[in-house]
């Protein structure tokens, strides 16, 4: 068979795939891009007739043809963390099945970077965002105003009823670290923290926050690290505070990363745990329940957050009102061993 292709780059196009599978354009296009309305047996044909001619969607001259593409770009600031991995499973089985295609970017926690992240993306006509919180630079709110690209912020809560939020309040997450171990009678609390981005720093709010209000104030037990959370940057900060402050009793992680390297320093340098400190960690990753003693953490709802932005996206595409501009997920404090 002779193939014609498109006259600018000899490529096959979707309307040979349409021909070769007996459909229409339309429907050949739902078919590849997933969408549940197109019959399994129909759908079978349209892969079968694109493999069969190396067919390859072009999502730009899509985006040209419809003018709006199905593309949702996802900015997070990590890609290494459990926790936004589990946010975006949960978004892309959300948006998958309307036949949206899924662009992910990662700033590692850079505005600058993400201001290019934005900039480059627009060119792909993207038909919404879903964004890492609030923070960013001046120039990339300003993008993201002018282009009229319906957004929605995940993991914190919004001040404005115009701006879509689905998270949780960081600040709360915070402050219920520090009562539970005011609560398990600890006196000398400290604040472990790396990364030091925006949503880490709320969370340090909180905690000062219920310190001040029980008249236990200690800026001189917190560590403030800016490399990237690790276990081993948890261990070397553990051995820090203590050297620092050996009368500390409590400590408050800012990710369960540098919990987990903490315990396991603690069973190196034979420190008791929660005997002589006791440990809280956040974001109750898999691994948490398994250390040596198992890790009191606060579990955030990564999953539900990822679902609740797509669902909350996909309605503003529709043209439909959401219901709750502010979605808080709430969280949940898990006590184990490490602060019993």
């Amino acid at each position: 068979m002779t193939r014609i292709g498109s006259r600018t780059t000899g490529r096959p196009t979707l309307a040979e795939v349409a021909r070769l599978s007996g459909v229409s354009p339309i429907t050949a296009s739902r078919a590849l891009r997933g969408i549940s309305t197109v019959a399994p047996a129909l759908v079978e044909k349209v892969i079968t007739a694109a493999a069969s001619l190396g067919y390859v969607a072009n999502p730009a001259a899509r985006a040209l043809a419809s003018a709006r593409s199905h593309s949702v770009v996802v900015l997070i600031p990590s890609l290494s963390n459990q926790l936004f991995i589990d946010t975006l499973e949960a978004i892309h089985e959300v948006l998958r099945p309307r036949g949206m295609e899924v662009l992910i970017g990662n700033y590692h926690y850079d505005a600058a970077e993400e201001e290019d992240l934005i900039r480059n993306y627009m060119a792909y006509q993207p038909c919404g965002m879903l964004l890492t919180g609030f923070d960013r630079s001046d120039a990339a709110r300003q993008m993201l105003q002018a282009s009229g690209v319906p957004c929605v912020h995940m993991m914190e809560l919004g001040d404005s009823e115009k701006a879509i939020s689905v998270g949780f309040s960081q600040i709360e997450a915070g402050r219920a670290a520090a009562r539970h171990l005011l609560e398990s009678g600890r006196k000398r609390l400290a604040f472990v923290a790396a990364q030091l981005d925006p949503r880490v720093m709320q969370r340090a709010e909180g905690f000062r926050q219920v310190l001040a209000e029980a008249g236990k104030s200690a800026p001189e037990l917190e560590l403030l690290a800016p490399q990237l959370s690790s276990i081993g940057l948890g261990g070397e900060l553990f051995s820090d505070l203590l050297a620092k402050a050996p009368d500390v009793d409590g400590i408050f992680f800012c990710n369960d990363d540098l919990a987990h390297g903490a315990l396991l320093q603690a069973l190196r340098q034979g420190v008791d745990v929660p005997g002589r400190v006791a440990m809280v960690g956040f974001n109750d990753l898999p691994a948490s329940a398994h250390m040596v003693p198992p890790l009191t953490s606060i579990r955030t709802p990564r999953a539900a957050v990822g679902r609740g932005a797509a669902q909350a996206l996909l309605a503003l595409l529709d043209g439909k009102q959401v219901a709750v501009s502010r979605q808080d997920l709430g969280f949940e404090l898990v006590v184990r061993e490490s602060s019993c």
